[in-house]
C-alpha cells in the first residue's frame, strides 16, 4: 500500500521459514541473483558500509549505506536509485526489512519511504517489492522461483 502522500510502502509477507534462512536470502548475493531476477547486492552488512543493488550486466542500480543490521531481525538501508535520473533526483529513501518469527513461518515487513509527496521512486519500488517478495516466498518454501526474469 500506499499512504495518502505517496511517499511510504509497506509489503507484508508470511514465509515458512526461519529468520536465519530468510536472513541468509536477503544478504547473501549468490541466494539473492535467485529471485531478485540476477540482480545482487554488494555490501559487508556493518552499519555505515556502503551499499550497491547490481544489475546482472555489472551497472549500478541503487546505492546507499546501510543503516542498521542486527541480524536476524532487522536491515534498514539508505537507498538512493542511481540509473534514472527522475528518480535518482529524489535524493535518498529509507528501506526497512523486519523479521518476526512466528511458530513455523516468519513475518517479512519491507517499509520502503522517503520525505517526499507524490515520490516517483515509492511508485517504482512499490511495482518491484511484490514479485521480488513473491519469488523469494516461492523459492524458500518450494525450492523454486515463481516469476522468471
Amino acid at each position: 500500500m500506499t499512504d495518502t502522500a505517496g511517499t511510504r510502502f509497506v509489503y507484508v509477507t508470511f514465509i515458512r521459514t526461519t529468520a536465519d534462512d530468510l536472513w541468509a536470502a536477503l544478504t547473501n548475493p549468490d541466494m539473492m541473483k535467485q529471485y531478485w531476477f540476477g540482480m545482487h547486492q554488494e555490501t559487508d552488512w556493518q552499519a555505515g558500509s556502503p551499499w550497491r543493488l547490481v544489475f546482472p550486466d555489472g551497472r549500478v542500480a541503487d546505492a546507499g549505506e546501510v543503516v542498521e543490521a542486527d541480524r536476524p531481525k532487522r536491515i534498514v538501508l539508505k537507498w538512493r536509485n542511481e540509473f534514472r535520473p527522475e528518480l535518482n533526483a529524489e535524493g535518498f529513501a529509507r528501506c526497512t526489512m523486519e523479521i518476526e518469527p512466528l511458530g513455523d513461518a516468519v513475518r517479512l515487513t519491507i517499509t520502503h519511504a522517503i520525505d517526499r509527496p507524490g515520490s516517483k521512486l515509492i511508485e517504482a519500488v512499490s511495482g518491484g517489492w511484490p514479485r521480488i517478495l513473491s519469488n523469494l516466498k516461492s523459492l524458500l518454501e518450494t525450492g523454486e522461483i515463481l516469476l522468471k526474469p
